[in-house]
């Protein structure tokens, strides 16, 4: 019993006619027939009703049929697998993002992803930075979007760009008047953060305590996604950082808020890096060019490409 058997007997209990299942799988009816009998003997059951006019499957016939079917899509699925890492710029792939670049970064890179990997499957996996990892390391996902160094050593990085942090006030706030702010003008005490386990929370709090070590971060407002922390800045609960590419968003221009580049020799300190991180071992280094190279024809001028 082979892939082309099971072929036969598929194409014969779908179409229930030796003449035209012998068309569609390209060969004579007589090998056809030939084929269906051999297989009933070495599985030992009859797998059709056959009479002068019709040709139908009997019930151990469409169950055998039914298992085979599923067995070519098994042996197709092997092939696009295999098709795939001959070509790793083609097929299916998983992409992670954390919450603070997915929002901004994926619709816009979609468009030049379309465009230069025109064959690519590509779906979007978003979680914060642990699971991601996770997930990478155990196959799960193929790269991942990050903005802190891989830890591990099965993991290597393309560095992306270079993203800065602004300042997020409600109109009205001293801080919102000026075209920029400094560093050591931001009030710690008014800053509202995300949930710990964002590596955003993390970078923004190593922002603080350079440049304001005498005050604390707020700790009693935090909240688990970046949009509700602009509702809250809008509320006038304090203020916020926020990544350059969330400038994109809608928030700019219906919340009543305002958002100020931060300057002067601290500046530097509130930014990040944001990395393309896959696994050493995967055949899939030319996509990971390729996706690469798609953001970073994608970034606006308020981040920095590498």
């Amino acid at each position: 019993m082979n892939l082309r058997d099971l072929d036969y007997l598929v194409a014969v209990a779908e179409l229930e006619h030796f003449g035209r299942a012998s068309e569609r799988c390209h060969v004579s009816q007589p090998t056809l027939s030939a084929q269906i009998k051999k297989l009933e003997g070495e599985l030992g059951v009859t797998l059709f009703e056959r009479t002068n006019k019709s040709v139908r499957a009997t019930p151990v016939g469409r169950e055998i049929a039914a298992i085979a079917r599923r067995a070519l899509e098994a042996a197709e699925d092997i092939r696009r697998a295999a098709a795939a890492h001959r070509d790793p710029l083609a097929g299916a792939a998983r992409l992670g993002a954390i919450p603070t670049i997915a929002p901004w970064l994926v619709p816009a890179i979609l468009p030049a992803i379309q465009r230069e990997l025109p064959t690519l499957d590509l779906a979007l996996v978003e979680e914060m930075t642990a699971p991601l990892t996770e997930r990478l390391l155990a196959g799960d996902l193929d790269a991942a979007l990050i903005a802190t160094a891989p830890e591990s050593s099965r993991l290597e990085e393309i560095p992306l760009f270079d993203e800065p942090f602004w300042l997020v006030a409600p109109r009205g706030h001293p801080l919102a008047e000026a075209p920029s702010v400094s560093a050591a003008a931001i009030d710690p005490e008014e800053l509202l953060l995300l949930s710990e386990g964002h590596c955003f929370r993390d970078q923004a709090l190593s922002f603080c305590r350079a440049a304001r070590p005498d005050r604390r971060v707020k700790t009693d407002l935090r909240a688990t996604s970046f949009e509700t922390v602009l509702n809250l800045v809008a509320a006038g609960a304090g203020t916020t950082l926020a990544p350059a590419l969330s400038l994109r968003g809608a928030w700019t221009t219906d919340q009543g808020l305002v958002a100020r580049r931060i300057d002067g020799p601290l500046a530097p300190e509130a930014s990040r890096r944001v990395r393309l991180v896959f696994r050493s071992a995967s055949p899939r280094r030319a996509l990971f060019q390729g996706l690469a190279a798609a953001v970073k024809t994608s970034l606006p001028n308020t981040v920095t490409p590498l």
